[in-house]
């Protein structure tokens, strides 16, 4: 969605560029963890993944008044990937290498689903889910639990244990979904009787 609204609106306002740039450092580590563990379901759904958080980058780029800053934070990545790249292949014991590997996409992956707990917090003082999205929460849902019972089919810990945190959260958001219904939100006056 935030794709289509930059397309037609052809601006960038209220959408946030750092949830494009983490979520493609997250499929492009975990894209690295399937190359080397020759897994062929996770360097699919990664390599597409990454593909198409790099074109919501490019299109953030190309509508941003503000490129630099933008520019900046893209090369900050590549950087970082460049240099998780060399880390992992030249530095790391090729018999540890997918173990460390997998810890280090393991805690990033959680810290991406542990983000949103500052919104929850605000939602609860302020007791309107406004600054939530219910198909983000869907799509999280489905998504953790799918790669959840994947990594347990697998006994792959690596892939189960930092998907949890997707259902937990996601669980309470839809909690506070329900706790908090939109219709509350609505500003209403009351008509004179």
């Amino acid at each position: 969605s935030d794709l289509r609204q930059m397309l037609a609106t052809k601006s960038v306002e209220n959408i946030q560029f750092l949830p494009f740039l983490t979520t493609d450092a997250n499929n492009l580590s975990w894209l690295g963890y399937g190359c080397l563990k020759g897994d062929g379901t996770v360097i699919t759904v990664n390599a597409i993944g990454a593909a198409l958080q790099t074109l919501y980058i490019l299109v953030y780029l190309y509508y941003s008044p503000a490129k630099r800053p933008v520019l900046l934070q893209v090369l900050l990545l590549l950087a970082v990937v460049v240099t998780g790249y060399g880390y992992f292949t030249i530095l790391v014991d090729t018999g540890m290498r997918l173990t460390r590997l997998g810890l280090f996409c393991s805690v990033f992956t959680i810290s991406m689903y542990l983000s949103p707990l500052a919104d929850l917090a605000k939602v609860v003082r302020s007791k309107s889910t406004r600054c939530l999205s219910f198909p983000l929460t869907v799509t999280t849902l489905v998504a953790s639990s799918s790669w959840t019972l994947y990594g347990l089919q697998l006994h792959d810990p690596y892939i189960t244990v930092p998907n949890v945190p997707g259902i937990v959260t996601s669980l309470v958001r839809f909690w506070l979904f329900q706790r908090y219904r939109p219709e509350q939100d609505k500003p209403y006056s009351p008509l004179p009787a």
